[in-house]
């Protein structure tokens, strides 16, 4: 990873300025958002229908080429729902269309391009008609790889990983690994390690805020407007 040459005031600027925005911008189009989260390029996040529902601590990450849409498109009245749990990990390009309900249990990691739908949203036969929709969802501590997609009426059992570029059609039970396309279980978790979940990161917000600090008080020390300016507009070799 390339040194970041700004200064410590101007990060900490950035840091400010993303969560005004996500507060100003994006909170008002959720039905709750939870404490202590941080979003990542959160203009790169879009949201579209209602209601959809974050926990605490989760942290958000989108990027210009890779954003994150969270869409609810209700095929039946009081119907369509997005809930995230508490201390999840949403990575770039992650798409999470719903008709019905898409519940997200605490502590999961859902990686970068991957699909969540509860819908087919179009008819096998009547191309102008809605599809079958059934619900999804994913237990706590789920770890959905990268470019994954999960369809319709599926659930990812408590601690199972779902390999990258998988593609899920049936559920997937606790504790265990699914890969392929369709995905099908090919190992299991060994009862005898400890899992530790992203809850624990997160016990002490307040502690890791500081610790983060710290990190970039150290880091980013005797970086300077001037230095800034001079390699944003004339970067040298190995800069």
């Amino acid at each position: 990873m390339r040194r970041d040459h700004r200064p410590y005031f101007l990060k900490k600027l950035h840091l400010k300025f993303q969560e005004v925005y996500v507060k100003h911008f994006l909170r008002p189009q959720l039905e709750s958002l939870g404490p202590d989260f941080t979003f990542m390029k959160p203009w790169h996040v879009e949201l579209f229908g209602s209601p959809i529902e974050i926990g605490k601590c989760v942290n958000v990450i989108a990027t210009s080429d890779n954003r994150i849409r969270l869409s609810v498109w209700p095929m039946k009245s009081n119907s369509g729902r997005i809930k995230i749990g508490d201390y999840c990990l949403i990575c770039p390009g992650v798409r999470i269309g719903c008709a019905q309900e898409i519940i997200i249990e605490d502590n999961c990691m859902i990686a970068s391009n991957a699909y969540i739908t509860d819908s087919d949203w179009h008819d096998l036969y009547n191309r102008i008609a809605g599809g079958r929709t059934s619900p999804v969802r994913i237990e706590k501590n789920a770890w959905i790889g990268d470019s994954a997609i999960i369809c319709k009426g599926v659930t990812i059992g408590e601690n199972s990983i779902v390999g990258a570029g998988s593609v899920v059609t049936g559920s997937i039970p606790p504790n265990t690994i699914a890969a392929g396309n369709p995905a099908r279980v090919i190992k299991a978790l060994d009862p005898k390690e400890k899992i530790t979940t992203r809850d624990v990161w997160f016990s002490n917000p307040a502690r890791l805020s500081g610790e983060i600090d710290r990190l970039d008080r150290n880091n980013l020390k005797g970086n300077t407007m001037l230095h800034w300016i001079r390699h944003s507009l004339f970067p040298r070799d190995g800069e």
